[in-house]
Formats: structure tokens, C-alpha cells, sequence
């Protein structure tokens, strides 16, 4: 079992019933982040621009996101912050939109974010875990299933 609790808590656990775009759903999942000083501004907007740039390489599955950029790009300590979108969001990825799960991290070097990482990989790679998060319809719930996780 991941121990993934262990980088969240409730300002790092989103529910959003509707977002705008992908833009926006990028914004909301990097403002916890960017409040406890994960990470920069510029972090959040090198995401942006590289999607646009090279497209939607963060799209990793169906229905799942995991934006993230390189630790120069404004990523000051490790962090990871979720939001489940009630209403998914597309990003323009042909095989897996729509997005309604959003996992962005940030990690300041090459290194500090691979057990981080790979907790998050067991979730992701549990379809029992991810069908109960995609069903999740509160932040409540969201939360739940991954403090249990």
C-alpha cells in the first residue's frame, strides 16, 4: 500500500465541479503549491507554455494528467497537489481526454521526488483506487480515498 498521504492534506486536495479550460484546471492545481512556496509563479506558467509549445505530454492515461516542469522552472521544495474535476476538461490529447483527474508535482532536483513518484505510480496503476477516485463527487470523499492510499 502507498503511503501518498504522507505529501497531501486538505489545501493539496481539490474538488472542482467546472473549470474554464485546461488553463484554469492548471492554475487551481498549482495554488496550493504555490502558497506553501513549493514552487513559483513561473513553474505554473512553464507548464502552460510547454503544452502549448510540444502539446499535451502530461496527458500520461486515459482521464489523467500529471503537469509538471523542471525543477530551474521555479520548483523550490517537493510538493503534490490533486484536483478531481467534476466536469472533465479536454487538453487537447487525442487519446486521452477528457482530463478528470489532475496530479501536479514539483520537485526541486533530479532525485528528491522518486519515492513520491512512484506512491504515485501505485494509485494510478490501481483501477479499484482510480474508479473510486473518479467517482468521487466532494473533496471530502477525494480525501478519504487517499489518506487511505
Amino acid at each position: 500500500m502507498s503511503h501518498l498521504a504522507k505529501w497531501l492534506n486538505n489545501e493539496k486536495v481539490q474538488y472542482v465541479e467546472r473549470v474554464a479550460d485546461w488553463q484554469e484546471a492548471i492554475a487551481i492545481a498549482g495554488r496550493p503549491l504555490l502558497s506553501e512556496g513549493a514552487i513559483s509563479q513561473d513553474y505554473i506558467d512553464a507548464i502552460i507554455r510547454q503544452k502549448e509549445e510540444i502539446g499535451p505530454f502530461f496527458v500520461i492515461a486515459p482521464q489523467i494528467a500529471m503537469p509538471h516542469a523542471r525543477p530551474e522552472q521555479g520548483a523550490h521544495k517537493l510538493g503534490l497537489s490533486i484536483v478531481l474535476l467534476g466536469t472533465p476538461v479536454n487538453f487537447d490529447s487525442e487519446e486521452n481526454d477528457p482530463v478528470k483527474a489532475i496530479f501536479m508535482f514539483a520537485a526541486p532536483d533530479s532525485n528528491s521526488h522518486i519515492e513520491m513518484i512512484s506512491q504515485l505510480a501505485e494509485v494510478l496503476s490501481d483501477e479499484e483506487i482510480m474508479a473510486r477516485i473518479f467517482n468521487a463527487s466532494s473533496q471530502d470523499a477525494l480525501m478519504t480515498i487517499l489518506s487511505g492510499v
